[in-house]
């Protein structure tokens, strides 16, 4: 049966009414904003958990609810780790960074950092952000993109624009507040498809295998192995490089990125920024760990379900008409055998004395995966022009929805998996409008203009930056890795910002140009050591955030000393 057959008219309908009310919602309740304050801070009268939502809303993209399920499936449980730090961050956030960002009254972060250095180092910064965030923002639109124009056979050129087309109209419209209203539904919308999701994952199991049996046969196949305490730097997530490197990317990003400030700067009182970011501190991590046990349901499910050896649909297809088919289809036969050989040994759940030989055959079906894996990447070389994603983790889920969920289920799962591409994506055109409009544009305008010239502006530069989103996904297909290439880009510039953030806050000593000095030394050091492989790119924030701070302190003191020697 064809992928696109199983889309019911009940699923259109769904998809197609969750996403219009969205749009039309956040359009009509924010439509009279006559000031910059409504337009960028929206009125600042937004309630803490809104704020808190919203905060969440822009962190997990489609990505999040299309990727991390696999990571499960392959990687099993140990991706939390990666999120341990956001507490702690969430803490100093709302200690530090929101007391001074509304006593300041900025607009956006990076204003505050001409009034305690100078404006060359605000434009640094401001620019610093665009860059990342600019092409961020066309990947939260190509990341589901490919992924749905794969699984469903949609065009995927149609769905770039139709994506970033429906968050132009609201985010254009409305602003901050179309922002943090839309998002408060989708977090609905995304909340109650995920439960429902793994009720029905858990529920198709067979009728012998409860919960508690399902968790055992995850965890004899490794899959819930949380905690990793090991010093091993090649080792991606550790409990270290979560607490550590973890707590200064969110550092980073909660507090320095005007993607998030904004979120928060909207807020109706100190108290109340304060509450939300609290909110999500407490929410996320349950958020996220409930999302890689999804991963973990569905890869029990398929302990007893036929599973593709790729879960990439156009990967299959490429092979099968390739001349490596015969190599495959003696992949695929091994791998069938070995799926039939687990499914009579845990039938009646996992027993201890199965535990090792249940080991071993998942051992030799990675093995097997990793051979599909070499093949398809054979047929890259061949077609450099057509290359096919062999990583199959972001179809995993999507995978199981659209062959395993009544008719219905399918619409809305695919609505969440939008609802989050759109919330994500109109966060940051939010925050590149208002940084272009307040940071660059009204900083270097000498003519006093009103109050509707800058929502104007910041409106115009809403649509500018929408345009280049729709274009950089557009074109996002001929560069490899991209969405990786994007993860890496915000560790190499995040450390960087939030040490000049920190300097600003803690060390009054140091001034602009030491600071401006020194963060250009930083960061053509850390994209060296991200060239030479030097360090996993986790750890890159803490030490673009030393290295600044103590370039600058360093450069301040000869400054000081040659000074007073001169005199």
């Amino acid at each position: 049966m064809e992928i696109q057959s199983k889309l019911h008219a009940i699923d259109w309908i769904i998809l197609s009414i969750t996403l219009i009310f969205i749009v039309v919602y956040g359009t009509y309740v924010t439509r009279k904003n006559t000031n910059v304050q409504d337009y960028i801070k929206g009125g600042n009268d937004t309630k803490w958990w809104t704020i808190g939502l919203s905060v969440m809303a822009t962190q997990a993209s489609a990505i999040t609810f299309l990727s991390t399920p696999g990571q499960a499936f392959h990687s099993g449980m140990g991706f939390v780790q990666f999120y341990f730090g956001l507490p702690i961050a969430m803490i100093i956030i709302c200690v530090v960074f929101i007391p001074m960002y509304h006593r300041l009254k900025v607009y956006t972060a990076y204003e505050f950092l001409e009034g305690r250095f100078d404006v060359k180092t605000r434009t640094l910064t401001a620019i610093l952000f665009l860059i990342q965030r600019g092409l961020s923002a066309g990947i939260t639109i190509f990341a589901p993109a490919i992924i749905l124009s794969a699984v469903l056979g949609w065009d995927l050129l149609s769905l770039n624009i139709i994506i970033g087309f429906l968050v132009i109209i609201y985010t254009v419209s409305g602003g901050t507040k179309a922002v943090n209203v839309t998002q408060k539904q989708q977090m609905i919308i995304i909340f109650l498809g995920m439960f429902i999701a793994f009720w029905m994952i858990v529920n198709q199991l067979p009728q012998d295998i409860t919960f508690t049996k399902a968790l055992e046969i995850a965890g004899a196949s490794g899959k819930m192995e949380i905690l990793d305490f090991s010093f091993d730097l090649n080792n991606r997530y550790t409990v270290w490089s979560g607490f550590i490197g973890g707590t200064f990317l969110m550092l980073s990003y909660f507090g320095t990125d005007q993607s998030q400030v904004q979120r928060y700067l909207s807020g109706k009182s100190v108290r109340e920024s304060q509450l939300g970011m609290v909110f999500n501190g407490l929410l996320k991590v349950p958020m996220q760990f409930f999302i890689l046990l999804v991963g973990v349901m569905v890869f029990v499910f398929y302990q007893f379900n036929a599973s593709p050896l790729n879960f990439n649909p156009k990967a299959n297809a490429v092979v099968q008409n390739s001349s490596y088919n015969t190599d495959y289809q003696k992949l695929t036969a091994e791998h069938i055998y070995i799926e039939n050989t687990k499914k009579a040994l845990l039938i009646d759940g996992i027993q201890q004395h199965e535990v090792a030989e249940i080991q071993l055959l998942n051992a030799k079906d990675a093995t097997l995966k990793e051979a599909s894996k070499e093949i398809i990447d054979k047929i890259n070389l061949e077609n450099p022009l057509e290359k096919i994603e062999s990583n199959d983790k972001d179809y995993v889920f999507i995978h199981f929805i659209l062959n395993n969920l009544p008719k219905g289920l399918i619409g809305l799962l695919l609505a969440v998996i939008l609802s989050a591409a759109m919330s994500s994506t109109a966060s940051e055109l939010n925050a590149l409008a208002s940084t272009t409009a307040m940071d660059l544009y009204k900083r270097s305008n000498t003519i006093e203009k009103s109050e509707m010239h800058y929502v104007k502006a910041s409106k115009w530069f809403t649509l500018l930056w929408g345009i280049i989103a729709i274009s950089v996904a557009c074109v996002a297909n001929l560069f490899d890795n991209l969405i990786q290439l994007v993860n890496i880009i915000g560790s190499i510039f995040y450390g960087n910002v939030l040490g000049i953030f920190l300097l600003a806050f803690f060390i009054k000593y140091v001034k602009g140009n030491a600071v401006f000095i020194a963060a250009i030394i930083t960061q053509i050091l850390i994209i060296s050591v991200w060239y030479l492989d030097w360090l996993p790119y986790l750890w890159l924030n803490l030490l673009g955030c030393i290295l600044v701070m103590t370039i600058a302190v360093l450069f301040q003191f000869l400054q000081k000393t040659t000074q007073y020697v001169n005199n």
